[in-house]
């Protein structure tokens, strides 16, 4: 299998850090594995200033066709629209997106 790694990074706003990781684990994972995107891990940096503000986490794609088609679908997705918008009733939670593709080298333990 030729999977690829998708390591992204957020930033967010101030204060809204425990938001976003309330959606992540209120749904938006399933909504990733709903549309194809496999999640590896979800981590929070361990010292300050960053654990206040990012999360870092890494999903599987069959490859990066059907990652574009995975995210396409998830934005379209009635149910992302309604956590994202119910998420940010108080302004939003995200102010920056960082987004890496990964293929594992022939002795990375996974594949």
């Amino acid at each position: 299998m030729n999977r690829v790694f998708e390591l992204r990074t957020y930033t967010t706003n101030e204060g809204a850090l425990q938001g976003l990781l309330d959606r992540f684990g209120g749904g938006e994972t399933d909504l990733f594995e709903k549309h194809g995107m496999h999640g590896i891990g979800y981590w929070v940096p361990a010292e300050s200033p960053l654990s206040e503000n990012t999360l870092v986490y890494m999903l599987a794609h069959e490859s990066r066709d059907a990652a574009r088609a995975s995210w396409r679908a998830f934005g379209a997705d009635p149910d992302w629209a309604s956590m994202r918008d119910a998420s940010q009733v108080n302004g939003r939670l995200v102010s920056n997106v960082e987004s890496m593709f990964l293929s594992p080298t022939d002795f990375s333990p996974v594949q």
